[in-house]
């Protein structure tokens, strides 16, 4: 399948894995690239030289494109934006602020600038000041997430900008896929199926907690502080939403997450930890291979678009 976005970033199919902290390593990258879709290191709040060596692993892993996600929040980005500026990926996505005092840099390296949005507003900034795409992400998607769902804010930016949009948030199959296509998207963004693949390097407490997840099972936490995350219900969450109710302080909801993601992906803690997910794990009930998930995804997602030896123009591209 062949859109803007497969040729902005020289890729098979429209399928780009999410860059989610201590999630998204060079294992998983390599793979989802190696696939025909296009692999992210999430960068976090990481170090540049960790991220450095994130990059030349993945690299010798894979001689196909990938990408490096940047949390622009974190302590880091200025040093993190260089490094991957000097280390040639093919392209950086951001989240969590605004990426544009680097496009200037990352534009004379080379590299293609996705940044990620969850309002028209930001779509539309971002491609005034030179974005080459821009992620649509809606809240159903885990993580830190926005206030409009996927489907209402899709189809929103497509009509707002000329550059390509990837949709984000809720999207597990081939189902979603085409949906997301049909919103006028040239891509999609997918997160919490690549969790449980098997070549994430996630803790299998985690994969089965996802796996297992019913369509009621996630929870958002930090409405309060102005900082949403989508994660999987359990004895944090329960706790985090008591206190919240509570008045409890900034401070204090920080401290009941301080390094709790960590503890949940790499040591399998998912009754204490954060055990982030989308609302999509409710569809999710297998691990597999990356290959083995976009070939599935984009097999369903070719039957339900009709578009089996057929051609057809979306945006530019052809099906």
């Amino acid at each position: 399948m062949t859109t803007r976005v497969t040729e902005l970033l020289g890729i098979e199919y429209p399928i780009i894995q999410g860059g989610m902290a201590w999630v998204a390593e060079h294992h998983l990258a390599a793979a989802v690239s190696n696939a025909g879709g296009f692999g992210l290191i999430g960068a976090a709040s990481a170090p540049a030289e960790v991220v450095r060596e994130e990059i030349r692993k993945a690299k010798e892993l894979t001689d196909k494109p990938f990408g490096v996600n940047i949390m622009l929040l974190s302590p880091h980005a200025d040093e993190v934006a260089k490094v991957v500026a000097e280390e040639g990926v093919k392209a950086v996505t951001t989240g969590a602020g605004n990426p544009e005092k680097y496009m200037e840099l990352w534009k004379a390296a080379g590299i293609k600038v996705i940044p990620v949005v969850a309002s028209v507003a930001l779509a539309r900034r971002m491609a005034k000041y030179g974005a080459d795409a821009v992620i649509a992400e809606g809240m159903e998607s885990g993580g830190h997430i926005g206030s409009q769902t996927t489907m209402t804010l899709v189809p929103q930016v497509v009509d707002a900008v000329d550059i390509p949009v990837i949709a984000a948030g809720g999207i597990g199959d081939g189902r979603g896929f085409a949906a997301a296509m049909m919103l006028g998207a040239e891509a999609v963004q997918i997160g919490t199926r690549f969790v449980v693949a098997k070549e994430s390097i996630v803790h299998q407490n985690y994969k089965d907690r996802v796996i297992k997840a019913k369509d009621i099972d996630s929870e958002v936490t930090g409405t309060t502080t102005g900082h949403p995350v989508r994660s999987l219900r359990n004895k944090m969450t329960r706790e985090y939403v008591k206190l919240e109710k509570s008045g409890a302080s900034f401070e204090e909801l920080e401290y009941l997450t301080l390094g709790s993601l960590r503890s949940a992906v790499m040591e399998g803690d998912v009754i204490t930890g954060t055990v982030m997910a989308g609302q999509i794990a409710g569809l999710i009930k297998k691990e597999q291979s990356c290959l083995e998930m976009i070939e599935e995804i984009m097999t369903e997602a070719g039957k339900l678009l009709n578009t089996n030896r057929q051609v057809c123009d979306i945006h530019g591209g052809k099906v």
